[in-house]
């Protein structure tokens, strides 16, 4: 156990904290469990995908910096699973089950410290996250990463310019053309994908619904304001919580009387049955009189 008799509930590196006196031998093993090799945390701790991005940092004996999407997690982007395999850019070629080594060359302009974290910078995180993954993957992940930072896809860009001939940069290109900060969740990000993928004009984020007062009576996911059509996803709350689904049959009841037309998609829908949301927000963008193009 740690000074106070309480275990260490951070990951920590068992060699430093018995040479410092922190614990006993038999503590560390009686209280404390093995993240990774020579990285110990207090038993029953459930640790976050920054967390386990320490872990793998302290691993590497303070050498590597953290990189891919567990920098995105460090600069603070959500929906990074804490089983997410952690990204390194070190030297050892030979790292321990759930951490990926990367022999990336990084410039000094492409790390920051977050903290005492070493990580790949947003600008340099969102260039290794669009070129190694594909379309629906990579658009939602910088999405993520451009709403928790002051991220552009300009910056991408100017970086990628100076990594002439990397693999990926085909993929990198087309996900910029696709991402937005306005997301708040990958289902958003992923109901925006398919939408302009199969030839819907690109709908704005996070749309503000205003009444005659100027007041706001709703904020739609996505939405085409010049055509008073919007976009909603539903998630578990808006089903399980009586109170939202009071708030949202109101705000549905009060779009209606301003002259939106307002589409929910569940997750469901999104992934078995698409072709029937296109329809309706199809539907509905024509009968505002948006010229259809899809």
């Amino acid at each position: 156990m740690g000074l106070g008799g309480v275990p260490i509930a951070l990951p920590f590196l068992a060699g430093e904290a018995l040479d410092q006196g922190l614990l006993t031998f038999r503590e560390l093993r009686r209280f404390h469990a093995a993240v990774y090799p020579g990285v110990w945390v207090a038993r029953g701790v459930e640790l976050s995908a920054v967390d386990r991005a320490r872990a793998a940092w302290l691993w590497s004996g303070r050498t590597a910096v953290i990189a891919g999407l567990s920098a995105s997690a460090v600069h603070g982007a959500n929906w990074v699973e804490p089983e997410t395999a952690v990204e390194l850019v070190h030297g050892n070629r030979r790292p321990p089950r759930s951490i990926i080594v990367r022999g990336d060359r990084l410039l000094d302009v492409e790390v920051q410290f977050v903290g005492d974290l070493p990580v790949t910078t947003p600008a340099r995180t969102a260039f290794d996250l669009g070129r190694r993954s594909d379309l629906r993957s990579a658009v939602p992940r910088i999405d993520a990463l451009m709403h928790a930072t002051s991220l552009t896809p300009d910056e991408v860009a100017e970086l990628a310019a100076r990594h002439p001939g990397v693999r990926g940069l085909r993929n990198l290109r087309v996900a910029l053309t696709h991402v937005d900060a306005g997301a708040e969740s990958p289902y958003e990000s992923l109901t925006r994908l398919l939408l302009v993928r199969n030839g819907f004009p690109r709908p704005q984020t996070q749309v503000r619904v205003y009444d005659a007062a100027g007041l706001v009576v709703a904020r739609l996911d996505l939405g085409w304001p010049q055509w008073r059509v919007g976009v909603d996803f539903d998630g578990a709350q808006h089903w399980t919580d009586p109170a939202q689904r009071t708030r949202d049959i109101e705000r549905y009841a009060r779009l209606a009387e301003l002259g939106w037309s307002d589409i929910r998609l569940t997750s469901g829908m999104l992934h078995n049955n698409p072709q029937r949301f296109l329809d309706r927000v199809g539907a509905a963008l024509v009968a505002h009189g948006c010229p259809k193009t899809w």
